[in-house]
């Protein structure tokens, strides 16, 4: 037992620090004021509509680059976009599904991904000389084709004004 919990420090070390963060995060309301000033921006530009959602659709794609696993990206940008968008009368259903478009997308191609050295391994039976290069190229044009198939999917979900859930529409009502 005295093994296995040696062998998880690294890990308990990395929750530990991450856990400061969002605790940090959240005592200090650093995600209301940027989601606040947030909105209040977006309104005095004069940006909303579906154009708002892609360009968080766009953000959460490049984060998810540097973030991989989807629970910890969302639990960061949570408490920022949700009231954000909340302020801007889009409903939190519609940001998360804008939000697992843009992750779901990107999975494959982030090096953080536990499962690279496995795709790697099956992809080196074939070719000794391939490396995450050769994964990353071979993956990138799925990987754009998804994000804009699965955004043009969402912009025309949204436009019909289908629901994301039992009667869950784009605009929070009320």
């Amino acid at each position: 037992m005295g093994e296995t919990i040696a062998g998880m420090a690294g890990f308990i070390v990395l929750i530990f620090a991450a856990a400061q963060f969002l605790a940090y995060f959240e005592y200090s309301n650093l995600s209301t004021w940027i989601a606040v000033s947030g909105a209040g921006f977006l309104e005095g530009i004069n940006l909303t509509g579906l154009p708002i959602l892609f360009g968080f659709i766009f953000v959460t794609a490049i984060l998810s680059f540097v973030i991989y696993s989807g629970s910890a990206l969302w639990a960061i940008l949570a408490p920022i976009f949700i009231p954000l968008f909340f302020l801007l009368d889009y409903n939190p259903a519609y940001v998360q599904a804008a939000y697992r478009i843009a992750d779901s997308s990107t999975n494959v191609l982030t090096p953080l991904n536990p499962y690279v050295p496995l795709v790697l391994a099956f992809i080196q039976q074939y070719d000794r000389r391939a490396g995450f290069g050769t994964l990353f190229s071979m993956m990138l044009p799925y990987t754009v084709i998804f994000l804009l198939l699965w955004t043009i999917l969402f912009a025309v979900w949204a436009i019909i004004g289908l629901p994301v859930g039992p009667g869950e529409g784009l605009r929070v009502e009320g």
